[in-house]
């Protein structure tokens, strides 16, 4: 099977950070009653004081106050999946895997629509709550392992060298810079 991270690999921009624009634009309110504790939260990030996975919930804290997410994840896509990249349409294969940090509730709309399958985040899409660990670095490859005891991969695909532990266990692997793929860095 082929892999794939999925922000700024095959999905332009970051799904989260494009998801925030959309919802602050949309929801402005709910924003705004979260705003205080999440720059205390990036301040903390900032200078060490906190992990990425506390940062992230509460970046997604937001989610509490919107009227309906889920409804708000499928019109983000309506807006946004043609932010897909074309290099990557023209090679999906059905047996593609997405492994993202982003969290599975907002890629997961994308991938039903790609009709591949999918392993992020753990992120409860009411409260921005994470379950388990975020899914980045050696998490990928433990949520891989996981999902797939036996499974291989033949090309792995990021743009990312953070994900290096994913690329060492694939048989090819490609960063992937704005489109352009090149061989993965030893």
């Amino acid at each position: 099977m082929n892999v794939y991270d999925f922000d700024k690999t095959i999905f332009y921009p970051d799904s989260s950070y494009a998801f925030f624009c959309f919802c602050l634009k949309h929801y402005p309110a709910a924003f705004l009653r979260t705003a205080p504790q999440v720059i205390g939260y990036s301040l903390l990030y900032a200078v060490g004081a906190v992990r990425t996975k506390t940062l992230k919930e509460q970046l997604f804290s937001f989610l509490r106050y919107l009227p309906e997410p889920r409804e708000a994840v499928e019109a983000f896509w309506r807006e946004s999946f043609a932010g897909i990249g074309e290099w990557y349409l023209t090679q999906k294969k059905e047996d593609d895997l997405i492994i993202t940090a982003s969290p599975e509730f907002l890629v997961g709309v994308a991938a039903e629509r790609l009709g591949v399958r999918l392993i992020g985040t753990r992120m409860d899409i009411q409260s921005g709550r994470i379950s388990g660990e975020n899914c980045h670095d050696d998490e990928k490859v433990n949520r891989f392992r996981e999902a797939y005891p036996d499974g291989e991969i033949d090309e792995f695909y990021s743009d990312s060298l953070s994900d290096t532990p994913l690329a060492m266990i694939a048989k090819r692997a490609f960063l992937v810079k704005k489109g352009k793929l090149s061989a993965w860095p030893n």
